[in-house]
């Protein structure tokens, strides 16, 4: 096997470390679960692990994958590491599974420093659980021995009513004996998810679980692996460049870019107050209109508005998001005719040219609410939507 992800899973499945360092699993609850796929037992529970990232950088050459990461994820949270292709998720995740050792900085469970330039404990001894963006499994291994591959400090007998337990929750125990290529994409995930709970880990990490599924099934996948996440009690960090799963699934969300931790907090902090025009974007659909700073304040198309924290005379973005965009009648508002209309579903996008500007904007309505092209209707802004933003550097 190799020495990137997929191969570790030969070695780790992270298993649990019998050191008290990482705490003793709770005996195994035995409430049943009814959920889309009927009734299952309930998932087994772990004590979840403090998770600390002290300074945490990875430099790759002269490539500084990592820059100074400063994070602390309390007992049982989960947190979704969410940013753009390339901007270090993925490098945090192996660093803290061990398959990578930072070039600088700590990474602690429980207080206890598991990585740095110094210190690192093997990856089979930080009782922490890997769950693969393409699943990993073993095809010449059945869905039992897939479930048991992380338990080798159990007997046979032991890991393999462990490993049942764990495909009964997610609603496989009945394929127990079969072979993975049966599977449905959902069905190996949920196998996945089996094997990474299976040896109770303290701290679980999961690269991109649902980037696989087809909408539909990512969506229904989502609502179920966080209701065994909620069993189980792991400390859980997703790794994820979709928003809205973020924000369905975190706890709290941190935001990366470029090797930075650019802004940490709950789904309705970052959405509503993003620090930068980098985090609004990460969240919503926007119009950008270049502005000046005059006097603390930016005259826009709907308004004039604070800028806070920007120098007089600087350039800035006025910044409205697309369903922030409201459409009135004629003579109420700006005056616009609009130019092309989508139909979205439950929402349409309108593209309306509006008096006075340069670029038509973009309106995200109601269906119901959708106007044909050629129609004239007047836009309005509420002031207190405008996010005003310093221009970045990259654009």
């Amino acid at each position: 096997m190799g020495r990137g992800l997929d191969g570790l899973a030969t070695r780790c499945v992270c298993r649990v470390s019998k050191r008290v360092l990482f705490g003793r699993s709770s005996k195994r609850r035995q409430r049943p679960v009814t959920g889309r796929w009927g009734s299952r037992g309930s998932a087994a529970v772990t004590i979840a692990a403090r998770l600390t990232f002290d300074n945490v950088a990875r430099r790759f050459g002269s490539v500084h994958a990592l820059r100074g990461i400063n994070l602390d994820m309390a007992p049982g949270e989960i947190v979704c590491l969410l940013g753009p292709s390339g901007c270090g998720k993925t490098t945090l995740l192996r660093l803290t599974a061990g398959l990578e050792r930072p070039t600088g900085g700590r990474i602690l469970i429980n207080d206890v420093v598991v990585g740095g330039q110094q210190v690192h404990v093997a990856p089979e001894r930080r009782g922490v659980g890997l769950m693969f963006q393409d699943f990993a499994l073993f095809p010449h291994l059945t869905l039992l021995e897939n479930a048991a591959f992380g338990l080798k400090s159990l007997s046979r007998d032991d890991a393999r009513k462990v490993a049942n337990l764990a495909l009964e929750r997610v609603g496989l125990a009945k394929y127990a004996d079969e072979y993975p290529h049966i599977l449905s994409g959902g069905e190996q995930q949920r196998v996945a998810l089996a094997r990474a709970i299976a040896p109770r880990p303290g701290v679980l990490m999961m690269d991109e679980p649902f980037s696989g599924l087809d909408t539909r099934l990512r969506n229904e996948m989502r609502e179920e692996t966080l209701t065994i996440l909620r069993e189980t009690n792991a400390t859980c960090m997703i790794v994820t460049h979709d928003s809205e799963e973020a924000m369905q699934m975190g706890n709290r969300i941190a935001l990366m870019r470029e090797g930075l931790l650019v802004q940490t907090g709950t789904a309705e902090e970052l959405y509503h107050a993003p620090v930068n025009i980098h985090a609004a974007r990460m969240f919503s659909d926007m119009n950008e209109f270049l502005v000046v700073v005059r006097g603390g304040k930016v005259d826009t198309p709907f308004g004039t508005c604070a800028a806070k924290g920007l120098s007089i005379g600087s350039e800035a973005l006025a910044c409205v998001r697309q369903r922030d965009v409201q459409i009135a009648a004629p003579g109420r508002g700006r005056e616009g005719r609009v130019l092309n209309t989508r139909f979205l579903g439950e929402t349409a996008l309108m593209e309306i040219g509006v008096e006075g500007l340069e670029e038509p904007i973009l309106a995200r309505v109601r269906e119901a609410q959708a106007k044909q092209p050629g129609t004239e209707v007047g836009v309005r802004v509420n002031v207190k939507d405008i996010l005003v933003f310093a221009v970045p550097a990259d654009g």
